[in-house]
């Protein structure tokens, strides 16, 4: 979420997300709207379908402010809301917010660490590495019950294994199911029953010359940028990936284009038919993802409610009166 158009319109399409199986609704935080507005709809939209955000970035809310935006989500919704939170980049955070993008490790920790005794309702007094509080609990009745659960973005080893001792999980994102193994294994090695929520970006449209040019473009947002090209550096792409750097390095966007691989994009954005697609989210699932979130994106001229309804549940049951595509291109 959210799903396109102005957030009040929205309550029809998620009704029928819910009917064509959908069990989760996930939001983001970036540079539309925020992580919980769209949730607290839907919450109240649909008394049953679970809720998280993957993410919403730590360093652009106060430690405290995020604790009361956390707590009332989960009264809204209890037990049925995750929050994942992340460092996001240096991008969003110091380019777009002005803060200063420092020591994310450890505000990762900090943050995962006040926000365990902030939701149990602790008054917190402490002097954490990257920030301090003195004196806050939350006032808004009691803590959540059951409790919320804490879910950390990670990209490598590190951040991973801060995900599985020190959270519920962790949240993945812009690798192929086979980097999973890796990924997802670090993970289990400490925390075997942690959940690992992947977001996959996935348009079910065959016409791949379609596809390939704003799949390329969505892509190259994300590798230029610095945390990403230490992730897929360490997934062992550097040689892959370093034509496309140099030119996006030196200001040459249209040559950088033309350096992504296609077998990259085929790998991370997963794309092809319904069938097919549907084939790639399960191999997620087989190495290791428990939680499957889908952002469908509109490449050649697929409408993106269009394509869950293509990917979802009911569809690949064939739920009786449930309209099949009867061309090639959806």
């Amino acid at each position: 979420m959210p799903l396109g158009g102005p957030l009040g319109t929205q309550r029809e399409r998620i009704g029928e997300l819910v009917s064509w199986g959908y069990t989760d609704l996930w939001s983001a935080e970036s540079s539309g709207v925020d992580g919980f507005t769209p949730l607290a709809l839907a919450a109240a939209w649909e008394p049953d379908v679970r809720l998280g955000t993957a993410i919403v970035p730590i360093y652009t809310r106060g430690p405290a402010t995020l604790a009361q935006s956390a707590a009332a989500l989960a009264q809204a919704a209890p037990g049925r809301f995750a929050l994942g939170i992340g460092t996001s980049s240096d991008v969003i955070v110091e380019r777009w917010n002005g803060v200063p993008f420092r020591e994310p490790y450890r505000r990762a920790r900090d943050t995962l660490r006040f926000l365990r005794a902030a939701l149990a309702g602790e008054k917190v007094t402490a002097g954490y590495d990257t920030f301090e509080v003195t004196g806050f609990r939350l006032t808004a009745g009691e803590p959540p019950d059951p409790p919320v659960p804490l879910l950390l973005a990670a990209l490598r080893p590190q951040m991973l294994r801060l995900a599985a001792r020190e959270a519920n999980g962790a949240i993945i994102n812009w690798l192929s199911a086979t980097d999973t193994v890796r990924v997802a294994g670090i993970v289990r090695e400490i925390a075997p029953d942690a959940e690992i929520v992947a977001r996959l970006f996935v348009c079910p449209n065959p016409d791949r010359a379609a596809v390939m040019p704003a799949a390329k473009r969505m892509l190259a947002g994300y590798v230029s940028v610095a945390v990403y090209r230490a992730f897929h550096v360490w997934l062992g792409r550097e040689a892959m990936l370093t034509p496309f750097w140099e030119r996006w390095d030196s200001g040459d966007r249209a040559g950088a284009l033309k350096q992504i691989p296609e077998e990259l994009v085929d790998d991370v954005l997963t794309n092809g038919t319904p069938a097919e697609c549907r084939d790639r989210i399960a191999a997620y699932v087989a190495n290791g993802v428990t939680t499957p979130a889908l952002h469908v994106l509109p490449f050649g001229g697929l409408d993106a409610h269009e394509g869950y309804r293509l990917l979802s549940p009911a569809a690949a049951r064939g739920a009786p009166g449930f309209r099949q595509p009867n061309s090639a291109r959806p």
